[in-house]
């Protein structure tokens, strides 16, 4: 049995390095916000800190879940200068395909002397769009709901900031805004958010822009062109699903397979991608623990009989579950985190997730939907870039 004694040493963070805000020059500079939209209307153990489980008991399907799992991801995003009007928003609501929306205000500020894009949101709309560990942590919500910045653990680095601390923001005006606790974002490029109350004070852009996620099998191309036609060519629309396929590419790989029983999660999913698929990223495994389960935290079974904390389906799992890798449990079990993790880079690897090119694909057949390819090579890069 694994003897899981560390905490997650990788922060957890949406890198602002993946899509800028801007998107292609869209961003307003709060400073000019006010004037320029005239739409009205509207890894760090603060994300996973528990120990990972050596339990191989499964969790009964009538136990409620710590938090609702994250229903919705960003397909697209749309963004005009001067704000997306509430007439737009609606027509881009009844587009086939188009399973939600959500307006967001925005804008580039400085924050603590240095530039970022910050999201003007309201908590209770944004956070299913949000991944599982921060849609599940009360600590967020609470903070971003008393006027707190809240940013990803990738800019918190970059601005210098700690959560508690209060730093001056300069907008439409100039404000001391406390910090609080940084988390993962799902919006690539986003530097952090706010409330709605505090947008509106410090001049964001109002409905900037607007998410858009699509329903299973959408074609995003064409999704993409008739967002385009009802904005207009002053706007731009960015598909996130194909930056994340164009970027994978650049996640790092282990080749070195880390000696013995693996100490912690880190350590067992390098082991897991290095013996079983050279070229695969451990980071992506990392990815779907996250998404999947929070690291173990809802073992499940789903709705669907998914179990454990990579949410292999009986059938699936008893296909890839041998041999039995050191620290694993005999018979193997879905609900061991060992024999789970080193199940699933067989099932990827089988797949195709050893070569960039069909890495994409690899990630779809796992959970067919592109908005999960989306947030799995999304999140990945944030442990890429934790781990430099």
């Amino acid at each position: 049995m694994l003897s899981f004694s560390l905490r997650r040493a990788a922060l957890l963070a949406v890198a602002a390095a993946a899509v800028s805000l801007s998107v292609a020059g869209s961003a307003v500079p709060a400073a000019d916000a006010a004037v320029a939209s005239s739409v009205g209307g509207t890894p760090s153990s603060h994300v996973s800190s528990d120990l990972i489980p050596d339990s191989v008991s499964p969790q009964p399907s009538a136990s409620p879940r710590s938090a609702p799992r994250p229903e919705l991801v960003p397909d697209l995003i749309a963004a005009v200068p001067g704000g997306i009007t509430s007439a737009q928003v609606t027509e881009i609501s009844k587009l086939a395909g188009v399973v939600a929306v959500l307006p967001v205000d925005g804008g580039k500020v400085t924050v603590n002397g240095k530039s970022a894009d910050v999201l003007g949101v309201s908590p209770q709309a944004f956070r299913p769009w949000t991944p599982l560990a921060t849609a599940a942590s009360a600590m967020v919500w609470s903070d971003l709901s008393q006027g707190q910045l809240i940013s990803t653990d990738n800019a918190a680095r970059r601005l210098h900031l700690t959560a508690g601390k209060s730093y001056s923001v300069s907008a439409a005006i100039l404000e001391r805004v406390p910090f609080g606790e940084p988390t993962a974002l799902s919006v690539p490029g986003a530097d952090a958010i706010v409330n709605l109350t505090r947008s509106a004070q410090l001049g964001l852009a109002k409905n900037f822009a607007v998410l858009i996620g699509a329903t299973q099998g959408t074609d995003l191309s064409t999704l993409k062109a008739r967002v385009q036609s009802i904005i207009g060519k002053r706007g731009q629309v960015v598909n996130l699903v194909a930056y994340t396929l164009v970027t994978a590419g650049n996640l790092p790989v282990e080749p070195n397979a880390p000696a013995g029983v693996p100490a912690n999660w880190i350590d067992l999913f390098k082991a897991s991608a290095a013996k079983y698929c050279a070229g695969l990223s451990w980071t992506v495994l990392a990815a779907i623990a996250q998404i999947e389960s929070g690291d173990g935290a809802n073992n499940g079974p789903s709705s669907a009989g998914a179990e454990g904390p990579m949410q292999f389906e009986p059938p699936t799992f008893a296909m890839y579950d041998r041999p039995v890798p050191p620290g694993g449990v005999a018979p193997p079990s879905p609900y061991d985190p060992v024999d789970a993790v080193f199940a699933a880079a067989r099932l990827l690897c089988a797949d195709g997730a050893g070569s960039p090119s069909s890495l994409g694909q690899a990630v779809f057949d796992y959970n067919h939907s592109g908005a999960y390819v989306a947030q799995v090579l999304s999140v990945a890069r944030s442990y890429g870039y934790a781990g430099r």
